[in-house]
């Protein structure tokens, strides 16, 4: 029987994590033999290649939080990637908008938030200044971020792939994760592409992250439970109505945004996401069901519990899903002048929010780190604008 290749460390994932890890590995460890197994027939095929291509500036996070370390550390190294690269992108700022004396607080938070983490050039500005920078948005304060921009994460993982493979690195599709077997010192990872034996693995499988991380007997009670973000495309002749990003006061209480306007790198103006539960972890219609996803979600305790909390604002959400112009409402709060008719339908995305047993949905990255493997269990937004400082953050973590 033909023995397995050998490697040096296994990544399981090709999305935009997983690729920005084996890029820094290959930069630090270049002797190393490094592979990325991927199990669709393509790289960056779900949160990275559904992404919203917004860089963040590192403004809503709990200042100390891992988020707030590497996304304002990695939207400086994002750009300076995409201008090395001649990689799409554009710094367009973005302005997040109270549009009640009762969201100032939040709004005045968000800027100490963003101060403490490092955020350059914030400005707390009222309707007139907002009238200067968005003519169609109306509120009672904002606050402007100049720095905010928008790119093509789609277009930055296959350039990440693409310098792995210089550096000697592999990246192999169709290699879905069967099983994983620890053998002394070694691991075996199973895969549908056949056989790897390593000495390290990271998992940054995304949907699957919690999976994996079973799998290869990590000690973690998360689980993933997938929401399902949908977008508006605004008619072409309405475009003119949004020049930037712009953004309502988010829910402290959840780790979404709210539906909000972005402009895209390749032209166009989306509006959205809500947030609803999906039955399928790839489940990007809203008719795409899963039985074993779907059981595994509801039988999962801290499901019931988020949701005995939460089941008002779901239904909130649940209801703008269904009806579009409950949509448009929420829109017109941010832009006044936008009609239901205005809107076409968009894309969407899943965003992978891990969960625990007592119903807390992970506001922080978490990366688990063991004997054997590090996993990481909850990378969602700004994930791919922080990408490559967690990249960092993690080969820091690999013993040699």
């Amino acid at each position: 029987m033909k023995e397995p290749p050998q490697f040096d460390l296994v990544i399981i994932g090709g999305g935009i994590i997983g690729l920005a890890v084996a890029l820094e590995t290959g930069r630090r460890f270049p002797r190393w033999r490094l592979v990325v197994l991927e199990k669709e027939g393509r790289i960056a095929a779900h949160q990275t290649g559904h992404n919203s291509g917004v860089i963040h500036s590192g403004l809503y996070y709990k200042p100390g939080s891992l988020k707030a370390k590497t996304c304002v550390e990695g939207a400086a190294a994002m750009v300076a990637f995409c201008q090395e690269h001649s990689i799409p992108h554009q710094i367009c700022g973005k302005v997040v908008v109270a549009t009640g004396a009762e969201e100032i607080p939040a709004l005045e938070e968000l800027h100490r938030r963003g101060t403490a983490n490092g955020v350059p050039n914030l400005c707390m500005i009222g309707p007139e200044e907002l009238r200067e920078i968005e003519p169609h948005s109306s509120g009672t304060r904002a606050l402007r971020v100049p720095g905010t921009g928008i790119t093509d994460y789609s277009a930055v993982a296959r350039k990440f792939a693409e310098l792995v493979a210089a550096q000697g690195g592999e990246v192999i599709t169709y290699a879905k994760v069967l099983g994983i077997r620890h053998q002394g010192e070694q691991t075996m990872v199973e895969t549908t592409r056949g056989h790897f034996q390593t000495r390290r693995i990271i998992n940054c499988a995304g949907l699957h992250s919690d999976r994996v991380a079973k799998r290869a007997g990590a000690p973690t009670d998360l689980q993933i439970v997938p929401f399902r973000g949908e977008y508006y495309e605004i008619a072409p002749e309405r475009q003119r109505l949004v020049k930037g990003l712009i953004y309502p006061v988010p829910d402290p209480k959840f780790p979404f945004l709210g539906v909000h306007f972005t402009r895209r790198i390749q032209g166009g103006v989306e509006a959205g996401p809500n947030a609803v539960l999906a039955l399928r972890r790839e489940g990007y219609r809203k008719t795409d069901f899963a039985l074993a996803d779907a059981m595994e979600t509801l039988s999962f305790p801290g499901f019931w519990i988020m949701a005995k909390k939460y089941w008002r604002s779901g239904l909130e959400e649940f209801y703008r899903s269904l009806s579009k112009k409950a949509f448009t409402r929420a829109l017109q709060r941010l832009v006044p002048e936008i009609e239901e008719n205005d809107l076409r339908p968009g894309g969407a995305g899943v965003r992978a929010q891990a969960l625990d047993r007592s119903g807390k949905l992970l506001d922080d990255f978490c990366i688990v780190r063991t004997e054997r493997a590090i996993h990481v269990l909850n990378v969602p937004s700004p994930a791919a604008t922080a990408s490559l400082a967690i990249a960092k953050h993690i080969v820091d973590q690999i013993a040699p």
